[in-house]
């Protein structure tokens, strides 16, 4: 069980210290000490007011390292991203993210984008909407590909989808040295999301 330490590092991560800890919970410094050094275990209601505290699930807090993500993933934050027009195309393939990039590229120099805008942010996520068979079956996955349009830029190039993103807040965890372990570290940040309360 890796208990006390997650409760010492999400501790120090929020930086607070023991005695404010404890303040919050209503508990001595000491008693925070011996739980970060797993002597007790706290209450179910401690547990649960320490998932509130650190913003958690509680299987995540009692069963996963949380000290070890450190050197794998960011913080997760919050940043707002303005609206903008895009135009995407999205491809379920066994290599989907160098099929629809590439796509994309070959479309943003026959449309003229590259030489309006040479600059021209390129995004992309995951495509979720592939059933388990196709997965499991043939090994297919998707991803959508996307150029960030100017404001002024107009082409009638066919082959893409041209849609407008509202200004949003998105939270933003960056994965270190992804493909290190590309099937494990990628779907791992994705579950840090739903441990959020």
């Amino acid at each position: 069980m890796n208990l006390g330490k997650n409760i010492q590092y999400l501790r120090k991560q929020k930086k607070i210290t023991q005695e404010q800890l404890a303040e919050e919970l209503s508990v001595s410094r000491q008693t925070v000490s011996k739980w970060e050094a797993d002597e007790i275990v706290p209450e179910l209601n401690k547990l649960v007011t320490l998932c509130d505290v650190f913003s958690c699930k509680l299987d995540a807090l009692i069963r996963e390292n949380l000290s070890d993500d450190a050197q794998i993933y960011s913080e997760i934050t919050v940043k707002t991203v303005k609206g903008f027009r895009m135009a995407r195309y999205v491809m379920i393939t066994p290599n989907p993210e160098d099929d629809a990039n590439g796509y994309m590229d070959a479309w943003a120099n026959r449309s003229g984008l590259l030489a309006a805008d040479p600059d021209a942010k390129k995004i992309g996520w995951d495509f979720p909407f592939v059933s388990q068979e196709l997965q499991n079956r043939f090994g297919l996955r998707g991803y959508m590909s996307a150029y960030v349009l100017l404001d002024d830029f107009h082409t009638d190039c066919p082959g893409v989808e041209y849609a407008d993103q509202a200004e949003a807040d998105y939270a933003v965890i960056t994965v270190y040295d992804p493909f290190c372990a590309a099937f494990e570290r990628i779907p791992s940040a994705y579950k840090k999301f739903w441990n959020i309360s």
